[in-house]
């Protein structure tokens, strides 16, 4: 599913054409995600959005009447920014026509995705309240992490994934940081230093941030905003990679299923 980079991108793919723009209609073809479409959704008409900010792996598109659309893509969801006048995908379900000409459109074939309208303040929403720090924010330190891994038995990989730790360190990233980090997957949290978890927090910043500035990860379902394919696959040192060699040391990359999820490392680089 698009990770935390490909929400990024798309955040600031859509943000210069909705930003300060009103709302003029919102237009429903398919209510039945992975939650119901908000039935009071259209309130937002005559509105102007206000804010375009990401949390974790959702976007709040926050309007000038109080409140906010919530965004999910789900396993296969993207926004794209089109003429309200293009033609409509069969999973085309939702399209936000601006006063600008443009029309946010939300398609999602999968319809795993979601888009709600909700009142108050956003981060207190049950899917958003109990979710840890945004690992490229201030708050995601060494520090933390050491507290967060304490009594941790389960596997490093594990719990870098777990939302309540840090937010959106997907499978894909979580493998990177680990092979950047140089940690194999499966050693308990709690067995590692302060260094080692110094040197975990620098490389999933850093794969987060670069994978960002390359436009996300492709897979077969997400496009960025403008409808083009992101380039950080291209870089990927270990996820996918089963017995290719190791691009520092030659080894070939190992796979094995973890807690229901593909993890690869190189038996060589990472201890």
């Amino acid at each position: 599913m698009p990770e935390l980079p490909e929400v990024e991108t798309t955040r600031r793919g859509i943000e210069p054409h909705v930003l300060g723009i009103r709302v003029t209609e919102v237009i429903v073809r398919r209510r039945d995600l992975r939650q119901p479409v908000s039935s009071d959704i259209a309130r937002v008409e005559g509105h102007t959005i206000s804010s375009v900010r990401r949390r974790s792996k959702y976007l709040l598109l926050e309007v000038d009447d109080g409140s906010t659309l919530l965004i999910h893509l789900g396993m296969s969801g993207s926004l794209r920014v089109l003429s309200p006048k293009d033609e409509w995908k069969t999973h085309d379900h939702i399209g936000i026509t601006l006063q600008n000409g443009r029309q946010l459109r939300f398609h999602d074939p999968r319809r795993f995705g979601l888009m709600l309208r909700i009142r108050g303040n956003p981060d207190a929403h049950p899917l958003l309240e109990n979710l840890g720090p945004e690992p490229l924010e201030s708050e995601f330190t060494t520090a933390y992490l050491k507290t967060a891994c304490a009594k941790r038995s389960a596997a490093i990989k594990t719990v870098i994934m777990d939302a309540k730790v840090v937010v959106g360190v997907g499978n894909i990233y979580a493998s990177e940081a680990l092979f950047r980090a140089g940690i194999f997957p499966r050693i308990a949290a709690r067995r590692l230093s302060s260094p080692r978890l110094e040197k975990l927090v620098l490389a999933i910043r850093n794969v987060l941030a670069d994978a960002i500035a390359e436009g996300g990860t492709t897979l077969r379902d997400f496009l960025n905003s403008d409808g083009e394919p992101g380039y950080f696959k291209q870089r990927l040192f270990v996820y996918g990679r089963k017995d290719e060699p190791c691009r520092v040391c030659k080894t070939p990359i190992r796979h094995a299923v973890m807690a229901q999820r593909a993890t690869y490392w190189c038996p060589c680089c990472q201890k």
